[in-house]
């Protein structure tokens, strides 16, 4: 009983960690560079995308979704 409290507990966690860690990668992940007009050049804006920290973040968000069915199901057991 007690040790199914510590795994929830522990999901919990994971989850707040996984996620919280997740915002700042994908921010680093992403880069937009505003470009003034310059003669007859329209001004404009480049988005570049830095596949690691993509990568990185989708890899935390996917292990916060395992926590969280795993925390669904550790409740569901626990309610029995």
């Amino acid at each position: 009983m007690v040790m199914r409290r510590v795994w929830i507990v522990v999901d919990l966690v994971l989850i707040v960690l996984c996620v919280g860690a997740a915002v700042p990668s994908w921010r680093h992940g992403v880069h937009t560079t505003a470009f003034a007009a310059s003669g007859d050049l329209p001004a404009f804006e480049a988005t570049r995308y830095s596949g690691p920290w993509l990568g990185l973040a989708a890899l935390l968000v996917a292990a916060a979704g395992l926590a969280v069915v795993d925390l669904v199901v550790r409740g569901a057991r626990w309610a029995d």
